[in-house]
């Protein structure tokens, strides 16, 4: 059987690692990491805004390409 805890304080996982260790349980940390894809176009896009190769855009302006 497998148990995922979620929304664990930080204060009490030493507690529930000595409990699950103390009955014999296993751990696992699972890392799930980003897509590396995902990465890329986000630093691409940092990038090209340092560079100024962005463009600025009133509220009113974002407003109305949300509509």
């Amino acid at each position: 059987m497998e148990l995922i805890l979620k929304n664990v304080k930080k204060k009490d996982l030493p507690l529930l690692k000595s409990l699950a260790k103390s009955l014999g349980f296993e751990i696992e940390k699972e890392d799930k990491p980003y897509n590396p894809e995902f990465v890329k176009e986000i630093l691409e896009a940092e990038k090209d805004i340092l560079e100024g190769r962005g463009i600025k855009m009133t509220m009113e302006e974002i407003r109305a390409l949300c509509k």
